[in-house]
């Protein structure tokens, strides 16, 4: 069974950081691609970012320049650094996994990003 597991979430001030990871058993990590997603108060979830089998990442324009994808398949994890954060960044953000065994979320990790 494939269980996702976000970690890093918070509390940061406006222009602050964060790490985020999410990580992946019962598959093989390396063969999945990872997506992260956000959902804030009232709103629906949205992309934030995703990067596939080989390393490639893809951003929201809204995060884009600010947030950095990567992955680690040796730890099986993937990272969401999150700089220069501002307000509107503030949400529950969940990873994604999706290859061969199917795919799965994880239950979400909250990020507040408040002076």
């Amino acid at each position: 069974q494939v269980q996702v597991l976000e970690s890093g979430g918070g509390l940061a001030q406006p222009g602050g950081s964060l790490r985020l990871s999410c990580t992946a058993s019962g598959t093989i990590f390396s063969r999945n691609g990872i997506m992260w997603s956000r959902q804030a108060p009232g709103k629906q979830r949205e992309f934030v970012a995703t990067i596939g089998t080989l390393g490639h990442g893809n951003y929201a324009d809204s995060v884009r320049g600010r947030f950095t994808i990567s992955r680690d398949d040796a730890r099986s994890t993937v990272y969401l650094q999150m700089n220069s954060l501002k307000v509107e960044d503030t949400a529950v953000y969940y990873c994604n996994v999706t290859g061969p065994d199917g795919d799965f979320w994880g239950q979400g990790t909250q990020v507040t990003v408040s002076a």
